[in-house]
């Protein structure tokens, strides 16, 4: 090859660079993702940067003096189980890996969100484990799993890049509701030890005052002004249909417990107005996988949402 020839191609490798590059965050391959890589955000943090927790320790309900009733919780009923993960400590890390019974389970949290959502995370004869990307997909967090490397989308449920794409976590059932209301329903469960094998400050959390604030940090594509950007949702979705039942709709409506039908199935909506907390069963009886979330976040990846409202009746 000639230096001509040379010297053309070091060109065409300079411009191609950039590209590349762009299509690389936190040393994750972009390139395949199913949605627009400009919307796949760095939040500043590097891979494992907020550090999952892979071998969780538990204690007795009576021994957790470091909660209160009030504090959150994500509370799992999984093949005879049950266990509490304390929002104070999913604050610093956003993923717990852990099993159940023999079943990997995978409990994941994103602040930004408020969506505490449970996975099992069982593979055939393993289980897969999972990490915290540093990235963002409608400010919402990017898990990796650390077999292939994909990257799975929380509140989509599925992979949107690497070997694994398009693959669904199976939901699980979970509560996010408060250690009180928790502990009255499970009364033998174990919670979440502080004791994670990292130093961390567990009594102050790092998102209170974004909590507090109605502004976002971090852009998403869909939005919608019928409710405050941070007003709290009980969201489902069955087959194709997505329903959100905001809590300042579900406090106008009074009753605790109700029925109602989401894609023509009949369902038991089951509310708590003192522990904003609600479930949704189905007509035999058994929980449904739900989220609890920001307005704007569900709204942002469910754009098509049903939205229940109360209704106001004549007396």
């Amino acid at each position: 090859m000639n230096l001509a020839r040379l010297s053309i191609l070091f060109i065409c490798v300079q411009l191609l660079l950039p590209a590349a590059q762009a299509q690389k965050r936190n040393g994750f391959d972009l390139s395949d993702a199913a949605v627009p890589v400009d919307e796949i955000r760095r939040t500043g943090v590097r891979r494992d940067g907020i550090p999952s927790i892979d071998e969780p320790k538990f204690v007795l309900a009576e021994t957790a003096d470091y909660l209160r009733d009030d504090d959150r919780v994500i509370g799992v009923y999984r093949n005879g189980l049950a266990k509490a993960y304390p929002i104070r400590i999913m604050d610093h890390h956003e993923v717990v890996n852990d099993e159940f019974g023999g079943e990997a389970i995978v409990v994941t949290y994103c602040p930004l969100c408020y969506t505490g959502m449970v996975f099992s995370a069982q593979a055939s004869d393993f289980g897969l484990k999972f990490g915290v990307s540093g990235l963002l997909y409608n400010s919402d967090v990017l898990l990796y799993d650390r077999l292939t490397g994909s990257l799975w989308s929380q509140i989509l449920s599925k992979a949107i890049t690497g070997p694994l794409k398009g693959m669904q976590l199976p939901a699980v059932a979970a509560s996010h509701t408060t250690w009180r209301n928790w502990r009255e329903r499970h009364p033998a469960t174990t919670v979440l030890s502080t004791d994670t094998g990292f130093r961390r400050n567990y009594r102050k959390s790092p998102y209170l005052e974004y909590a507090r604030s109605r502004a976002l940090m971090f852009p998403v594509k869909e939005r919608n002004e019928q409710y405050r950007n941070k007003a709290l949702v009980l969201g489902i979705r069955l087959g194709t249909t997505s329903r959100a039942y905001p809590f300042d709709e579900l406090r106008k409506n009074g009753a605790s417990v109700f029925e109602d039908v989401i894609a023509g199935q009949q369902v038991t909506v089951d509310w708590s107005e003192r522990d904003d907390f609600g479930r949704i069963l189905d007509a035999g009886g058994n929980e449904l996988p739900t989220v609890i979330a920001y307005w704007f976040a569900w709204y942002a990846f469910h754009p098509d949402t049903e939205v229940f409202r109360h209704q106001i009746t004549d007396n």
